[in-house]
């Protein structure tokens, strides 16, 4: 059964291709971020949200960029994968951006939690923050722009030539005839 509003084939193999980089860059994260670190000492648990981040600018530009950077970065590719492993074009922005964000919060706090039992490893609700603000930053940036090439490219590619006869049919384009009814089977003997 096809999806309303799906491509063909290329919609599929462009889902597989965004479920397979999904799980191989969820594969990535859980290796970074839940090893256990050899370390002599850990810091505390940071519950206060903005405070670990006003400490890594205590630090200076270069070491807060780079701390900061790196919890943008370190989910943010989910912020165009989750989009893509849906493979929808006909959908809301907004619905879009909240669905990933709320995704990629949840997959960020399961990581926080899942460090609790990490040894040499804290619970960090700022990294909660910035991994969230990256799914958010990577979806906007990328997404919308993306979706709206490909439904051009679909437009023009399923649109008639001027001159020309039109090309191959698209699945949507057959028709189908009545739907098959079945009829009323009575009560055995």
């Amino acid at each position: 059964m096809q999806r309303q509003g799906s491509g063909g084939s290329a919609a599929i193999r462009f889902r597989a291709v965004g479920v397979v980089l999904l799980l191989a860059h969820l594969a990535l994260v859980a290796w970074l971020t839940l090893r256990p670190r050899d370390v002599l000492w850990v810091n505390a648990a940071n519950l206060e949200p903005l405070a670990g981040i006003k400490a890594d600018l205590a630090l200076g530009p270069v070491q807060a960029a780079r701390r900061i950077g790196e919890g943008l970065l370190l989910l943010a590719p989910l912020g165009i994968l989750l989009p893509m492993a849906g493979g929808r074009l006909a959908v809301s922005p907004w619905a879009s951006l909240v669905r990933t964000v709320g995704a990629g919060a949840m997959i960020s706090l399961g990581i926080e939690l899942l460090q609790t039992g990490v040894p040499g490893r804290v619970v960090d609700v700022d990294s909660l923050l910035l991994n969230t603000m990256g799914v958010a930053l990577a979806h906007l940036l990328v997404v919308p722009a993306g979706r709206a090439r490909l439904r051009r490219r679909r437009r023009t590619r399923s649109a008639p030539r001027p001159g020309k006869e039109r090309g191959p049919l698209l699945r949507e384009d057959v028709p189908q005839g009545p739907t098959p009814t079945i009829p009323r089977v009575g009560i055995a003997p």
